[in-house]
């Protein structure tokens, strides 16, 4: 399963990656982040990090949560993370923030092999995991990157 979630961002790069990488301040800045708390810090911004997030449908919420090993290449501008707890554990995901005329292209790639449940593992993630859960996150988390880099506090 491979998802692509990307955003034109009209905000300089600098500041959309400093939003990106700042994952224990998403739930101030992105409603749909229920905690975000980092287990081990290790240098340069990276390490443990735990997050939960709701994954809503209309007036309802669906609650999920994942651990990751999260690292960060701020000459790069990408933040990296490997799913290591949670339904996708074992994902790979790759934030990726470049310039883009006057702006910025903010990418979420997200790589997974699925759940280890043999006879529906690619249904699930192909067919709901995936296009469901993983791409209503990562799109909601880019606009919510995006509304508080184009801010006029950003």
């Amino acid at each position: 399963m491979r998802t692509v979630d990307t955003l034109w961002i009209a905000a300089p790069p600098e500041r959309v990656f400093r939003h990106a990488a700042d994952v224990e301040n998403w739930p101030r800045i992105l409603p749909h982040y229920r905690w975000v708390r980092m287990r081990d810090r290790r240098a340069g911004g990276g390490g443990l990090v735990e997050m939960a997030a709701w994954r809503p449908f209309g007036p309802l919420r669906w609650p999920t949560w994942w651990l990751s090993e999260m690292r960060v290449d701020p000459e790069r501008r990408e933040v990296r993370y490997r799913h290591l707890e949670g339904v996708t554990s074992g994902m790979d995901v790759l934030w990726s923030v470049v310039a883009e005329g006057a702006g910025t292209r903010a990418t979420i790639l997200h790589d997974w092999e699925g759940p280890p449940w043999s006879l529906l593992r690619r249904p699930a993630a192909e067919w709901v995991i995936g296009p469901v859960f993983v791409h209503g996150i990562a799109s909601r988390t880019l606009a919510g990157i995006a509304r508080a880099a184009q801010s006029p506090h950003g």
